[in-house]
């Protein structure tokens, strides 16, 4: 009878704070690592406990800085050249996730460039959460555990009980988002126009489909400079509605984020811990995803399905 090969836990620094809450879910501690730092900002990161024979689970968002990313591959190649037996790397945030074409001439793929890093290294598995685009998943050569937001978001924003509650896209590539909400909460759905002028600078926006005396629940993968979602609550709450309120699980929020959410029309901001929060508001609430992936990983390392974790 083949024995099951032990399971370990470590974390790259960027996210420690989650990989200690996912460990304890699970009901493991977390494993030892260190970085031996340079003078000229070069660092090597390894392991302070034997991998041997193990199949190690690393957890690491990897936003910015580059040097997140470059830690993850660093580890996984540690833990390869370590002889552990599988190595999985948990990125609940993958970066450069919205580097998924090439929109423009002569630009790069940074997300089919991130998953052949990974697999270089020495990734047997990859688990992630709300991809900015479901097809990442193909540009991987190895099993990819794609998890949803929406297995938190779905029971909070229920246990709200908005009356006449519509769901509502950010812009036109967040319509299969927003409806696999509407579908789940029976409610209706609307949509978003937005043209920008350049990357993170939005001309003009128009809502599609009707708010007027609604509760609105804007959702999406990731909340960037928050200039989309504070320009459509303003104009929701002039066009009628009731309240705004944002659903992101990635809370990149980045430049004037936090500004112009404390001076936004919106109700509530509502995203996970994937990204560690860099500022403070009072209209943010934070729900942990340490739960739903300390579940997972049980059921990968167990052989079980996981078809019931996925709501959307």
């Amino acid at each position: 009878m083949k024995i099951k090969a032990p399971i370990k836990f470590f974390s790259g620094r960027a996210s420690h704070y989650l990989a200690e809450k996912i460990t304890k879910s699970y009901g493991t501690e977390l494993g030892k690592t260190a970085v031996l730092e340079f003078s000229d900002g070069e660092f090597q990161p390894y392991f302070e406990e034997s991998v041997r024979g193990c199949i190690v689970f690393i957890v690491q968002s990897t936003f910015p800085p580059s040097d997140n990313l470059m830690e993850l591959l660093l580890l996984i190649d540690a833990a390869k050249r370590a002889s552990a037996y599988q190595v999985v790397a948990v990125m609940p945030y993958l970066g450069l996730a919205r580097q998924d074409r090439k929109d423009r001439p002569r630009c790069s793929i940074g997300a089919k460039l991130v998953a052949d890093l990974l697999t270089a290294a020495g990734a047997d598995r990859v688990m992630t959460m709300d991809l900015h685009a479901d097809q990442i998943q193909g540009f991987f050569n190895v099993p990819v555990d794609h998890l949803y937001g929406s297995t938190i978001f779905v029971p909070y924003i229920k246990s709200l009980n908005l009356e006449n509650l519509v769901i509502a896209a950010p812009d036109m590539g967040g319509t299969k988002r927003a409806n696999a909400y509407s579908r789940f909460l029976n409610c209706e759905m609307v949509i978003c126009y937005k043209v920008r002028k350049r990357a993170n600078v939005v001309e003009e926006i128009r809502v599609i489909g009707d708010i007027q005396d609604k509760n609105i629940v804007i959702v999406d993968d990731m909340i960037d400079t928050a200039g989309t979602v504070c320009l459509a609550s303003k104009l929701m709450m002039e066009e009628g509605a009731r309240s705004v309120r944002v659903v992101c699980s990635h809370p990149v929020l980045s430049g004037p984020a936090y500004e112009r959410i404390e001076k936004s029309d919106i109700t509530e901001v509502v995203v996970t811990d994937t990204i560690p929060l860099r500022g403070h508001s009072d209209k943010i609430k934070v729900l942990t995803i340490a739960d739903l992936f300390a579940d997972v990983i049980h059921k990968v390392y167990k052989y079980k399905s996981i078809t019931k974790n996925f709501i959307v």
